[in-house]
């Protein structure tokens, strides 16, 4: 007699708990579980999943119960990590524009802080030459600017371009002989060298300073028309250019400025500070006596070395003192 399919479950069941099973591993077991599948298909005709889908979705579940394992004795094995730094990111180019801005700063700082003490140096200040005098003014920029905005006005007047048109004629019959005057000057200019004057020689200047010290100064402050160089006369007579023991022209010293002074013993002081790379100090020593004939009298030349290698201090003391000028007075 043919049993029923769940009576034929129950006596399986009750053969199981009966006789104790042996000890299986986890494939084992899987694989008779598909042989049941396939016998309970084949015996209710009703379709279930395949053995190898089952195998897959095992293996899947094993390899993941791994990993979680393997990832959970790690990150307990691992050292307590730090916080992520945060940095700033500055592009290349802009890198380059900083860094010599920096440089120049930094560069700044140090020539303030280098030439504070020679500006004031005990009780000197440093005063600017900032005294406003048509001397100091370019008549070559003034003429050649007349001259090349009423050229260019009349021209666009000539042609209606500007409004003025029977000023035109006026425009350039003016303005044309300006700008060859103005062209002419500025070729022919000699700009002015920069003077230091401190504060007690600026007191002392009108009294102790003889009249050429006065004039060689405001000379050498303003713009000449004509001249190659500041003090070209004496500066020809005193190295005697193309003269037996003289100097050829080509290397005669150039005027670079100028520094007024007071000496420890109060006298006051004009300094000319000469650039000459084809001349040593004993070229300047050997004429220090021209030196005191040609801006005398009251005048007495010495001659000393530059703060660079080829520069060249000619000082001019005045032997007039404060002394001597009260006492002269009636």
């Amino acid at each position: 007699m043919e049993k029923s399919w769940p009576e034929f479950l129950a006596v399986e069941s009750s053969l199981v708990k009966t006789f104790p099973q042996p000890h299986i591993s986890s494939s084992q077991r899987i694989r008779r579980e598909d042989e049941k599948m396939g016998t309970i298909s084949a015996a209710s005709g009703t379709t279930v999943l395949s053995s190898s889908l089952r195998r897959q979705n095992i293996r899947r579940l094993n390899l993941y119960a791994r990993r979680h394992e393997s990832l959970s004795v790690a990150s307990s094995s691992q050292p307590q990590v730090l916080p992520r730094q945060s940095w700033l990111y500055v592009p290349e180019t802009r890198l380059k524009r900083e860094i010599p801005r920096l440089d120049f700063v930094a560069r700044a700082a140090d020539s303030t802080s280098s030439s504070s003490p020679s500006m004031v140096s005990g009780d000197k200040t440093l005063i600017p030459d900032d005294e406003f005098t048509l001397a100091k003014i370019s008549f070559g920029v003034i003429g050649l600017s007349l001259g090349v905005s009423l050229l260019s006005y009349g021209f666009g007047a000539y042609f209606n371009i500007l409004p003025g048109s029977e000023w035109s004629a006026i425009m350039l019959t003016y303005g044309f002989p300006l700008a060859i005057i103005g062209m002419a000057l500025k070729y022919a200019e000699l700009k002015p060298v920069p003077c230091l004057s401190y504060s007690d020689a600026v007191k002392l200047r009108e009294s102790c300073a003889t009249p050429i010290l006065t004039q060689v100064r405001n000379d050498v402050t303003r713009y000449r028309y004509g001249d190659e160089q500041h003090l070209e006369e004496a500066l020809k007579r005193i190295f005697q250019y193309g003269l037996g023991g003289g100097i050829p022209r080509r290397s005669a010293p150039i005027l670079t400025m100028i520094r007024e002074e007071v000496l420890t013993d109060g006298r006051y002081c004009l300094v000319l500070v000469f650039e000459a790379k084809a001349l040593n100090l004993s070229d300047f020593e050997k004429r220090q006596a021209k030196f005191t004939s040609f801006f005398g009298p009251d005048i007495a030349a010495e001659v000393g070395k530059g703060e660079s290698e080829n520069l060249y201090e000619v000082r001019l003391i005045s032997n007039v003192t404060t002394n001597s000028v009260s006492s002269s007075t009636p």
